[in-house]
């Protein structure tokens, strides 16, 4: 009550003093008391001013003792890196990263089809500060590479999605938020990085309830809204200009609260509108499901109490009456933390389980749990349903084998399976789509949830940078064929590309043949350090080039892309 009383009292002495000053005739004591009134502001600006500065002063001091004490734990504490976080290994060549550059015009060899006239956006890690200490490939910032096509001429664009970490990073000049998954190299650096990063919390240098992500990815339209995601956050809400800048708009808490996130990889009907999505946790319940409308407003959430311990959830899959999730036995242990190891590892001892529920469940009594021993996969290519909704269909990458995921990612053999699952009888029939390493399976996005005859694929090569693509035609998969892929597009020595996205040629056409319209990707060639974007024929077979777009920037390897047409984009801005 004093410090009230105070605070009012001084108030009220100055009252006269200012009403003086605007609404009294100037006179010779009236000058006296405004310059009086005027010299208290003044002192009152100045010492706000001083307050301001000081505080500064001491938020640059914490922040630089803080980075002092990163220093000191790489420097010191850390053991030798493994080499799949060891930043000279993991950002060399074309995974280094690159600088923003604003939209610029591109040269166009051949002829880009009119379908194409919109915007092909595609996400990954680019860390802005190269790390002092050990990083993972998955740890860096999201970057956003934008190709932005009108009536045949391209522009290209780099930017960062504008995170919260990545603004605060930004003005501190080094990394402050903990990299999920190269931190724990040792028990004493696990400790020393949490107690740098409680320093951090507790005086304010950063508000975890403001988001730890780095948006780095994937990308989706749903809701009128593009955004820009990775399954440590929430989505954060972006934009492309008419010239063919990304904008970031910042992110969106409609879909958590502030410490939840959201999957990476949400599911989008294309006739309904509807998306679908989870979050995963590491705490009951594990795994959460829940639906967006059609205008984007987020549904009562749905928890799975049924899954026993948090696992590595990266995809999930719809149908039309369905949404499947994969509870593998990669897991997610915290325990592993206090013993100075990654918190993920693989339970050699868990068989895997494929879950069914309802789509529009509004709890989680209707899941339905059948167990595929031996599966593990971090995407999903495609799924639907046969036989009257009696059996599912889904067709999974599956990795081998799956405890190199994290640690010996170039080692891995990814398996593309065909799986049938009765709900009936509640069994599982496997067969081989192809003996070759294949991921990165896309369809047409208007068949999202329906039977498919195609997926395409990337084959070989590295992480994410792969050799080249294949088609593969599905109603092969039904009868005892050795290999399912019907044509194949190599980009040749030293050239690796990305996941592919399938445009249709007449999106609006409901006639249209299932593969009439084009892949698209970016391809890098290491030989001549130049990356483009190509432009495939979906039909011929040998997924005929048809155009390509040469790129003023290195376009470094990274995650998952997405296509926006026109009208899309204008409804937008």
């Amino acid at each position: 009550m004093d410090t009230l009383s105070s605070s009012f009292l001084q108030k009220c002495s100055l009252t006269p003093f200012l009403s003086l000053q605007f609404n009294t005739p100037i006179k010779t004591n009236a000058f006296s008391s405004s310059s009086t009134a005027r010299t208290l502001l003044h002192t009152t600006k100045h010492s706000k001013t001083r307050q301001i500065t000081a505080r500064k002063n001491h938020s640059n001091l914490l922040a630089n003792l803080f980075k002092s004490l990163d220093g000191f734990i790489c420097d010191f504490v850390d053991p030798p890196l493994r080499p799949s976080i060891d930043p000279k290994l993991v950002l060399s060549g074309n995974y280094a990263p690159v600088d923003e550059l604003p939209p610029t015009v591109c040269e166009v060899e051949g002829s880009l089809p009119p379908c194409l006239d919109g915007a092909y956006i595609r996400n990954g890690p680019n860390p802005q500060f190269i790390p002092r200490g050990p990083h993972h490939l998955f740890d860096g910032d999201g970057m956003l590479h934008c190709v932005r096509i009108s009536r045949g001429k391209a522009k290209f664009c780099s930017r960062f999605v504008k995170t919260y970490k990545y603004n605060v990073e930004r003005e501190f000049g080094s990394p402050v938020v903990i990299n999920y998954f190269s931190a724990f190299t040792s028990l004493p650096a696990t400790v020393a990085r949490y107690t740098v990063t409680f320093g951090r919390t507790v005086s304010g240098q950063y508000d975890v309830r403001r988001g730890t992500g780095n948006a780095n990815t994937s990308l989706a339209l749903f809701g009128g809204k593009l955004f820009a995601l990775c399954e440590s956050d929430l989505p954060y809400a972006i934009k492309i200009t008419s010239d063919g800048d990304v904008i970031t708009l910042g992110r969106d808490e409609s879909f958590g609260e502030p410490l939840m996130a959201m999957t990476a990889h949400p599911k989008v009907d294309k006739e309904t509108g509807e998306a679908f999505a989870f979050r995963p946790s590491i705490s009951r319940p594990f795994l959460t499901y829940f639906r967006i409308n059609a205008d984007g407003i987020k549904q009562p959430e749905v928890p799975i109490f049924s899954v026993p311990e948090a696992s590595l959830v990266h995809d999930f899959a719809i149908t039309k009456n369905y949404a499947i999730f994969p509870d593998t036995q990669m897991v997610i242990d915290p325990k592993e933390i206090l013993k100075g190891k990654p918190p993920v590892l693989v339970n050699a001892e868990k068989v895997t389980r494929l879950g069914i529920i309802p789509r529009d469940a509004e709890d989680d009594s209707g899941m339905m749990w059948i167990e595929v021993p031996g599966l593990n996969m971090m995407h999903i290519s495609h799924a639907w349903e046969e036989d009257g909704g009696d059996t599912v269909v889904m067709v999974v990458p599956n990795l081998l084998p799956a405890e190199y995921v994290l640690e010996h990612m170039d080692l891995i053999h990814s398996s593309m399976e065909r799986i049938e699952i009765n709900l009936k009888a509640k069994t599982v029939a496997r067969r081989p789509v192809s003996g070759r390493d294949l991921e990165f399976g896309v369809i047409n996005p208007a068949y999202v949830g329906k039977k498919t005859k195609y997926i395409y694929a990337t084959e070989g090569g590295k992480i994410t940078g792969r050799a080249g693509l294949v088609k593969i035609d599905l109603s092969l998969s039904t009868a005892n064929f050795e290999d399912c892929v019907v044509a194949t597009r190599l980009y040749g020595p030293g050239c690796y590309g990305g996941e592919p996205f399938f445009v249709a040629r007449e999106p609006d056409n409901p006639a249209a043949e299932e593969d009439d319209g084009y892949l698209v990707t970016y391809v890098h060639n290491e030989n001549t350090e130049e990356s483009k974007f190509l432009v495939m024929d979906a039909k011929s077979p040998n997924l005929e080039v048809v155009a390509s777009v040469k790129l003023p920037q290195r376009v470094p390897y990274g995650f998952h892309g997405l296509f926006v047409r026109e009208d899309e984009l204008q409804k937008l801005l």
